[in-house]
């Protein structure tokens, strides 16, 4: 019998999502709904005996240190078409099919529209204002005449400038490459770095977490904010130095920060960040979804499924 293993199932939502009876009763499943943590040889041995694991993207990491001492791993299946997480030519080499699944194309942006709109409206924080028994604590902010900047006009940060312009805020861009042309295309203004982040009233973060973009938001960045400033980050953590962050929010050098994502996740429970009662924070939640969840595992039953079949579905790590 094939041992299959799901992995930082946090919201025990796999088995629910997929109809994974279809693999047969050939195939023993065993949820992991806690992260394993980060020493390869605990992981190793709570996945020693799997032939197949799912994995959530880049929850856990599988190098090639990591793959070496798997010894009865076969397909590995991911969420995703793309896992920064995973040596792929190294699982090749060692004759482990890696397989992807398709994603949802909107759920970060929405999450940062919510965030955005969750620090000037003070909506948790009014929320637990209630809760607490009380009446009206914060006084909130509006929209209509701010300035959003958007760092990475990608198809997230369009769609975050959308919800701007829509908002009627000023909403201008910057990234490396961008283009006067992409901007036109979205309708907003591009500008220079340094005039993005003195201008900017809320920064919302759309790159990919690259050699140039990791500590991208440092220092420098956070004295160039105004102090009655956000900073909103759906993306990945690295891109934000995450120390400078602590202390811009500490010292009130920026007003605060709506994030999703971070160095280390899960985040560490006595992380500094917890205890900054201007920061609005999830748990990489910004892509969790009901729809999503539906689409990577019933996808993953598929690649299992023709992976049985001899005939994989959805390979990543082809020659």
């Amino acid at each position: 019998m094939l041992k299959l293993a799901i992995l930082d199932d946090y919201q025990n939502a796999a088995l629910k999502a997929a109809d994974w009876t279809v693999l047969g009763n050939d195939i023993d499943i065993t949820v992991f709904d806690e992260h394993l943590g980060w020493d390869e040889s605990d992981i190793a041995k709570a996945l020693a005996p799997f032939d197949i694991l799912v994995c959530m993207r880049e929850r856990t990491r599988f190098p090639a240190s990591q793959i070496d001492i798997l010894p009865n791993l076969k397909l590995l299946v991911t969420t995703g078409m793309r896992n920064l997480a995973i040596d792929m030519e190294h699982a090749r080499s060692k004759g482990i099919v890696v397989s992807g699944t398709d994603m949802l194309p909107y759920p970060a942006a929405e999450h940062a529209v919510a965030m955005i709109t969750d620090l000037y409206k003070k909506i948790s924080a009014e929320s637990q204002v209630m809760r607490n028994g009380g009446w009206q604590g914060y006084v909130s902010e509006s929209l209509n005449g701010r300035t959003l900047g958007i760092l990475g006009l990608g198809k997230l940060g369009a769609r975050v400038a959308k919800f701007g312009l829509a908002m009627e805020m000023d909403v201008i861009a910057w990234s490396q490459n961008l283009t006067d042309e992409r901007c036109a295309e979205v309708g907003v203004r591009q500008v220079d770095k340094e005039t993005f982040f003195e201008t900017s009233d809320v920064i919302s973060i759309h790159l990919i977490l690259s050699e140039r973009s990791e500590g991208l938001v440092g220092v420098t960045e956070f004295k160039q904010m105004k102090p009655t400033s956000y900073l909103v980050n759906t993306s990945r953590g690295p891109i934000v130095d995450e120390a400078a962050l602590v202390g811009a929010l500490s010292s009130g050098e920026i007003a605060g920060a709506g994030i999703d994502v971070y160095d280390v996740e899960p985040l560490p429970v006595d992380h500094p960040l917890r205890s900054l009662d201007n920061a609005v924070l999830t748990g990489h939640t910004g892509y969790v979804v009901k729809e999503l969840y539906e689409l990577v595992y019933a996808q993953a039953v598929e690649n299992i499924q023709t992976w049985k079949d001899d005939a994989p579905s959805r390979v990543l790590n082809t020659q």
